[in-house]
């Protein structure tokens, strides 16, 4: 980063971050107060254990500012624990107000509530006689926080209150239970003042950085670990196009648009959705570049709604892309297997060559450019066990090609993914050695297989989703001593889960023979309605070893080679 991103760097705490006629605003668009109980609890753990031993500090994390004008700042990370201690604050302010309302040393503690307020809160306009405030927060909550809390005002219906708002007054609420719960602190003004204007204000510490622009802070807090909830790129993309929309009208339909894009895609995945966006154009795009990546192509107001119009073309797709079951695929036949064995594979690099794909191609060659991702991705990732990352780097080659009118076919596309496409040589080297295991996910992956092997070689339908037959270990997961005459013990861990020792069968006979010996399991495969296993008493007829298993799976290894096989190979 260039030195002079970063105006400056220092430990600072509490009361010198809110003094000196400082004010914090959260930029209008930034997320909404998100805090619960769970963190409202750990900051006072925190403060309540330091207050027998005031010489102790606790870091609170990075705050990162970006500096607006003389004493104006305005927060790109740290929006939740400001906005809690402010409350903290309030608190202790409110709970000074009631101790003088009730007769506790009414004149000294309805002295020190002013002065809190004056320094940590803000000060009161001397024409209104209303509070004004250090902190302003989004546009959600601020008109609460400044009309109820600053103002020490019960909401008339807490019930009817937006999510954060509510969190902000169950905040006020919290803290003022713990400050009637402490004993020490109930009816003692000097010491509830104290913990507020002593240990919170002195003995918390941040790490104050402050920016000259938001870009470099997203590039300074993206490799800090604060304990607020950190920014993301999708807020920090949100604040910069609203912020580049003027027009009252314009904005309003920012707004509509961008809330609708975010519920279609989701909150959390978004920035996965900008990603891979770029990648069906731009190379090498890393999680860390996409702000300033979109933030440099997108500088105007029309710049903004052509990023939104290009992003909603692909938002359901990318949707639609994560549920094999979602409306998107009703009409579009067959997408939806090949849907499910993205998932299955847990391959997403594919994803801007889909997006491509389907802006240029008609309906029936997107479903082929999409088997053929299946395809290319099984044998690359599931059965060679190469690293996916390679994929992303020649989807990218392929996505961008059909982006530019260079391929226009699905067969054009092949030959753009041909150097990621395992040849049937290895694919077969490699699938007479494949293991699934059958536990958890990769169950499903061991189910799917010999569905798909079990279809070829029965020449009926065996979907692996609504099928009923569940996964035999022909050498059993757990053998008995004897399994030692034919199995020698120290082949057992590597060989059970072999595709070669696997099969499906009926959930009956599966349950009826568990971990027999081979000569009563030979019996219920010979009866099996299952092709692959009645296919077992032929190639072992008496005895089950690790010879016939690397038979069996050399066998199965021809089969799934012609059966995941490129159209255009």
């Amino acid at each position: 980063m260039a030195k002079a991103s970063v105006l400056s760097t220092r430990t600072i705490d509490y009361l010198e971050l809110i003094g000196n006629g400082r004010r914090y605003r959260v930029p209008p668009y930034q997320r909404d107060y998100s805090w619960t109980e769970e963190q409202w609890e750990d900051l006072w753990n925190d403060i309540i254990d330091m207050r027998s031993t005031p010489d102790d500090r606790h870091y609170l994390g990075a705050l990162v500012v970006e500096e607006r004008g003389d004493r104006e700042f305005l927060i790109i990370d740290g929006q939740q624990r400001l906005a809690t201690l402010s409350v903290l604050a309030l608190a202790v302010i409110a709970r000074l107000r009631s101790m003088a309302s009730g007769g506790v040393e009414p004149d000294a503690n309805a002295e020190r509530g002013q002065e809190l307020r004056n320094r940590f809160i803000g000060e009161r306009d001397p024409a209104s006689l209303t509070e004004s405030s250090r902190l302003y927060l989004n546009e959600t909550d601020n008109a609460f926080y400044q009309d109820y809390l600053v103002q020490i005002r019960k909401p008339l219906n807490p019930r009817r209150l937006p999510k954060s708002n509510k969190l902000l007054w169950q905040c006020f609420r919290y803290f003022s239970a713990r400050l009637g719960d402490q004993e020490e602190l109930r009816d003692d003004g000097q010491a509830t003042t104290a913990l507020l204007s002593e240990t919170v204000a002195r003995q918390l510490l941040f790490i104050l950085i402050t920016v000259d622009d938001e870009l470099n802070a997203y590039t300074v807090f993206e490799t800090l670990n604060a304990r607020g909830l950190e920014l993301t790129t999708t807020d920090l993309l949100k604040n910069y196009l609203f912020s580049l929309v003027r027009v009252p009208a314009d904005l309003e339909a920012l707004r509509r648009r961008w809330r609708s894009l975010v519920a279609t895609v989701e909150q959390e995945r978004f920035p996965e959705l900008l990603r891979y966006h770029l990648l069906c154009e731009l190379p090498n795009v890393r999680s860390r570049r996409v702000f300033k990546l979109l933030r440099d192509r997108t500088r105007t107001p029309s710049d903004v709604f052509a990023l939104l119009d290009e992003l909603e073309r692909c938002a359901e797709l990318f949707a639609a892309m994560s549920d094999p079951n979602h409306g998107y695929w009703i009409e579009r036949r067959d997408a939806d297997r090949y849907i499910r064995e993205l998932n299955l594979f847990q391959v997403r690099q594919a994803t801007p060559l889909l997006f491509t794909a389907w802006e240029s191609f008609g309906a029936e060659d997107f479903v082929r450019v999409l088997r053929l991702a299946s395809v290319v991705s099984f044998r690359h990732t599931v059965v060679g066990g190469l690293n996916s990352n390679a994929l992303e780097v020649v989807c990218h080659r392929a996505a961008k090609a059909v982006r530019d009118g260079a391929a226009r076919t699905p067969a054009a596309v092949f030959d753009r993914l041909r150097t990621i496409y395992v040849d049937d040589v290895k694919t077969r080297q490699d699938f007479a050695r494949l293991v699934v295991p059958t536990g958890g996910q990769r169950k499903k992956l061991a189910k799917y297989i010999l569905a798909r092997l079990e279809q070829d070689a029965a020449e009926r339908a065996c979907d692996p989703e609504t099928d009923p037959g569940t996964i035999e270990h022909i050498l059993p997961e757990h053998p008995s001593d004897d399994w030692r005459q034919t199995f020698a013990p120290d082949r057992w861990e590597d060989s059970v889960y072999r595709l070669g020792n696997l099969t499906l069968l009926e959930r009956s006979h599966n349950r009826e023979i568990g971990n027999a010996v081979y000569s009563d399991k030979v019996l219920a495969y010979a009866r099996s309605q299952y092709a692959l296993s009645r296919r077992i008493p032929e190639l072992a007829p008496e005895h089950w070893t690790p010879e016939l298993l690397e038979a069996r799976q050399r066998h199965l290894a021809a089969r799934a080679t012609h059966l995941w096989r490129a159209d255009f190979a």
